[in-house]
């Protein structure tokens, strides 16, 4: 790839996005929360205080555990084990250890490093999932070691069947299935554990608010506070910061070229959680403000929007670039595409929930709370 130049304007580009993004961040939510919490503050000061409005409201319920701790806390708890790996992946090829020309070399070192990374993924899994008031970490522990890999796992074998059912060399043979098997509940597995427990005995999240015995009454939320509305417009900027190294990504799997630009990839990612960050911290401010504290799942569900926009694109580069007709390579297209989205969904809206988590608990640290 000798046309560095459109990298760099990519670069600029998404470095642009992300400073607008800060712009935005800084003059909505800064100058707003300073305001809100001087008002709530000197409220506090007044005998008669004028009613509530807006995310202070809602300080009895913003806490309130989830539906579904444990699915939420196991699939958050993925989404890191994902996070590590990547980005010491993206490092460590960044500085040339991991050539392309070297086959699988990549690959491998992806496959290992989600393994060890389990410890993290269990660990952080553990210690929501106590916050959230969960008490069967066992339970809890063995939804995150086998949840994701368990869905990927088995997407690769049923595709795998019918690359067998073809006799392609491309197949990947039967021993080398067992032993990755063999790795995720010989390695990932105890790691898991091993996190999850260290995880849940740990003192959980310090949350600054007490939540109330009774959940209050959620007004009607406008048309544009709806989930799926929501997805839209988180994704888009995200997605716009990182498109063009995904279409030379693509262009790497599917057209047979290599991908040695890790530099430039290493420099999107990091503009890829800032973007995410942000964006998650301007929804999740927007859905308190509408007095609306069902912030957990929507959040996740939410910060992951570039994902749906990653799918819109597999699609739309299936149909342009690719002359594929026949029903096998389109299934396995599909197939690896579906993998790709839910991985990406899963550490985007991992990122996007932290970042709202950190958010939510400083802004209600900041207020006198009777």
């Amino acid at each position: 790839m000798s046309d560095v130049q459109i990298h760099w304007f990519s670069i600029i580009n998404s470095v642009v996005v992300v400073f607008f993004l800060s712009g935005i961040l800084s003059m909505i939510i800064i100058r707003t929360l300073r305001k809100d919490i001087a008002n709530y503050n000197k409220e506090d000061d007044i005998e008669d205080t004028m009613e509530e409005s807006g995310w202070k409201l809602v300080h009895g319920d913003v806490f309130r555990p989830p539906q579904y701790p444990m699915i939420l806390s196991s699939l958050l708890g993925s989404g890191i084990q994902l996070f590590c790996m990547i980005l010491i992946v993206i490092f460590v090829a960044m500085l040339g250890m991991l050539s392309p020309s070297s086959r699988g070399a990549l690959m491998t070192t992806a496959c290992f490093l989600f393994m060890f990374m389990g410890v993290f993924g269990g660990f952080s899994a553990g210690r929501l999932y106590r916050t959230l008031k969960g008490h069967r970490w066992k339970k809890g522990a063995f939804c995150t070691a086998t949840l994701y890999p368990g869905v990927v796992f088995g997407i690769c074998f049923i595709l795998n069947c019918f690359i067998w059912g073809k006799h392609s060399s491309g197949a990947v043979p039967f021993p080398t299935m067992v032993a990755l098997l063999c790795m995720w509940f010989g390695i990932s597995l105890p790691l898991v554990y091993l996190g999850y427990y260290f995880g849940f005995r740990k003192q959980p999240y310090d949350n600054p608010v007490r939540t109330n015995q009774i959940p209050r009454q959620i007004p009607e939320q406008r048309w544009y506070m709806n989930r799926f509305v929501g997805i839209l417009m988180a994704g888009i900027l995200p997605f716009g910061a990182m498109f063009i190294e995904l279409f030379f990504i693509f262009s790497a799997i599917w057209e047979n070229q290599f991908y040695y630009l890790f530099g430039f990839l290493f420099l999107v990612f990091i503009i890829l959680v800032v973007s995410c960050s942000q964006i998650s911290i301007v929804m999740v401010y927007f859905q308190l403000c509408a007095e609306d504290y069902r912030w957990w799942w929507r959040n996740f569900l939410v910060s992951g929007g570039s994902a749906f926009y990653v799918l819109v694109y597999a699609i739309f580069y299936f149909v342009n670039k690719l002359d594929i007709v026949e029903f096998i390579p389109s299934l396995l297209y599909f197939g690896y595409t579906a993998l790709m989205v839910l991985s990406f969904w899963l550490l985007t809206g991992t990122i996007g929930f932290y970042a709202a988590y950190m958010f939510v608990r400083k802004i209600y640290a900041a207020v006198k709370i009777d």
